[in-house]
């Protein structure tokens, strides 16, 4: 009784640590117990590279219910105060959904985090605009309810990259997004995906799609 706590998460950063944190930077939670990490996704691989990213083996996966006991979603959740006050100490809280702000991220890991949480709460999107001929269109985005987050993202984007993207809020949206075009995204996924690090499978896929498209167009 009373022993020292198991640290389960070995806090030390690298690509596949920063991805986890972009991870939990969105999709993650932590209690207000002081001890508790819970993340949650409707997408299993999404648990599994979490997992693998912060080498965690003893860990299940668990379906996550709401308080009338319908699912929503999977969920893995386990204890450790130490890297539980790490995750404090460089920007994560409890209830972070609408006051996180920065998060301390080396800048040689910066795009591994960024594509944690692209892969959280990311979209990618395109299509063929119909008003020229041979015009396909794309476009990145991330996501916060933290208006605050979502400034710090693109500054952060513009000052290691040099490129603005926009930020925009629906009049009835909970969320903010900031979102780049064609031309500023090509320069964004190639940092997210060089040397293709752990991702989501189905999110790359997308993008490898529109980029293999963008490819065999006439060059303008």
């Amino acid at each position: 009784m009373g022993g020292k706590p198991q640290n389960k998460v070995k806090i030390e950063w690298s690509p596949n640590f920063a991805y986890a944190i972009g991870l939990l930077a969105t999709d993650g939670c932590l209690s207000k117990d002081g001890r508790h990490i819970d993340f949650t996704s409707n997408d299993k691989e999404q648990l599994l590279n979490f997992l693998k990213c912060l080498r965690i083996t003893d860990a299940k996966i668990t379906e996550k219910h709401s308080g009338s006991s319908i699912n929503i979603g999977l969920r893995v959740q386990f204890s450790d105060v130490n890297f539980y006050r790490f995750l404090v100490s460089i920007g994560l809280m409890p209830k972070k959904s609408k006051i996180i702000n920065e998060v301390q991220i080396p800048d040689q890991y910066f795009f591994d985090f960024l594509r944690g949480h692209f892969d959280g709460d990311g979209s990618f999107y395109s299509y063929w605009d119909p008003r020229w001929k041979s015009s396909y269109m794309f476009y990145t985005s991330f996501t916060s309810a933290s208006e605050n987050h979502i400034k710090w993202l693109r500054n952060r984007i513009f000052d290691l990259l040099g490129i603005n993207g926009h930020i925009s809020k629906a009049k009835m949206a909970s969320w903010y997004s900031l979102r780049y075009a064609k031309k500023d995204s090509v320069k964004l996924l190639d940092k997210l995906y060089r040397g293709r690090g752990i991702c989501l499978s189905r999110k790359y896929l997308k993008i490898h799609d529109a980029l293999f498209i963008m490819s065999k167009l006439p060059k303008k």
